[in-house]
């Protein structure tokens, strides 16, 4: 890492105003979500081509960096002078990437085109970030972040699949946290269910087990989603979004203990005995959630990342995901022209891998390069069927110092 040049970036100062809304309110053009998942029952989603008025103006690389949005948990972790405190704080993060998704209207992002990347620089948060589509079949995206105090990388797989009455969308991949550039963390996440897709109110719900491991010191923790109860058939669970995390030493004695929902907020159960509570994260609400809805139930955070502000006017690669043209008409409010577009880069794309199969030559990422990796599963991606030892994209470390310079790759490809 260029410590120096990172420290000069991320303390650029901020002199603009972000926008506070999207170009355009949610437009909803009658088309029926069910009539196509009916026809696609048990298969992955995220493979089958979608009218866009199915999207949020967002792709999948930008919503890859909206789990930075409490990215101040990370500094906080990094700043503890405790290792259960970190670790505490570390699941924390991971528990608030759910979040905002309590304010979607259940449309899902555009999937990204081969090698089509997304950069995010925030000197207001302290960090920037870069992802890229690594792999077309399966879908598999790669992120990188930095600050001053930490690290945060991803590479993951992304699947939704319809199951009749309830829609599952699975991340499969570990995340990875190094705080101070000397403890490592990794964690895994749950699946997430939008319940009640035929009939009755639908509500999205996250269950399962949250894993966080330190695998520097050996501690580990499990931040369970507990699955909501009580209502009718019909109607979403009175008692729902409840989260437990539980911490241990590396010698498997119980430390610490965190409560709350996901939606709302956690505190540290200081005794583990529910009596004293000690704020570790609060949501960031909107101020007005009608509005909020209008607008594809967006976050603030959510609402700038597609945005082109003076720190991204003509300097990024033309792969980047501001400049997608059916993205961006969608999020003016132009479906018709939105709808156009897509089916016209989805062409070129399959025209793009047909001429890259036919010449014998390989896709492969810019900025992420496929590397043994110790914790992720072999299975995520056999690079062979004796692999014994799991792969995954690593960030190369390059597009950083590229950027500066402000000359592309004259070999970059034209996506669209």
């Amino acid at each position: 890492m260029r410590q120096s040049r990172l420290i000069d970036i991320i303390s650029e100062p901020s002199n603009f105003h972000r926008r506070q809304i999207l170009p355009s309110p949610a437009k909803n053009d009658g088309v029926s979500a069910l009539s196509i998942f009916r026809k696609n029952i048990g298969k992955d989603l995220s493979q089958i081509a979608m009218p866009v008025s199915m999207n949020e103006p967002l792709s999948m690389l930008e919503k890859a960096c909206e789990d930075l949005e409490y990215s101040e948990l990370l500094e906080k972790a990094a700043q503890c002078k405790n290792s259960m405190d970190r670790i505490m704080y570390v699941a924390a993060f991971a528990v608030s990437s759910y979040s905002s998704s309590q304010w979607r209207s259940g449309r899902k992002p555009f999937n990204p085109m081969m090698s089509e990347t997304y950069e995010c620089i925030r000197p207001d948060k302290g960090f920037r970030f870069i992802s890229e589509k690594v792999s077309h079949h399966p879908l598999i995206i790669a992120s990188h972040a930095e600050s001053r105090t930490y690290q945060y990388w991803q590479c993951t797989k992304i699947k939704s699949k319809f199951w009749g009455k309830s829609m599952e969308f699975m991340t499969e991949g570990t995340f990875h946290v190094c705080l101070n550039d000397d403890e490592h963390y990794t964690f895994t996440k749950p699946s997430s269910w939008m319940r009640n897709m035929i009939a009755g109110e639908k509500y999205l719900e996250h269950v399962g087990e949250l894993k966080v491991i330190n695998q520097t010191t050996g501690e580990y923790g499990s931040v369970s989603f507990k699955e909501g109860t009580g209502g009718g058939l019909f109607s979403a669970p009175k008692e729902r979004n409840n989260v437990v995390g539980t911490f241990y030493t590396a010698d498997g004695v119980k430390s610490k203990k965190m409560v709350g929902k996901w939606s709302d907020g956690l505190a540290e159960d200081v005794n583990m005995d529910g009596r004293t509570l000690s704020v570790v994260w609060k949501v960031k609400m909107p101020t007005n959630p009608d509005f909020s809805k209008k607008y594809y139930g967006f976050s603030q955070f959510a609402i700038e990342l597609n945005e082109i502000t003076p720190i991204e006017k003509d300097k990024l690669p033309k792969t980047d995901s501001r400049n997608r043209p059916d993205q961006r008409l969608y999020e003016e409010g132009q479906v018709d022209r939105a709808d156009e577009e897509k089916l016209r880069i989805e062409k070129l794309q399959r025209e793009t891998r047909a001429a890259y199969a036919e010449k014998g030559i390989p896709w492969n990422p810019r900025w992420f390069k496929l590397e043994e990796d110790p914790y992720e599963e072999p299975a995520f991606y056999p690079v062979h069927s004796s692999a014994e030892v799991g792969h995954s994209w690593q960030f190369a470390g390059e597009y950083w110092d590229i950027r500066e310079t402000g000359q592309w790759p004259t070999d970059t490809p034209d996506l669209w």
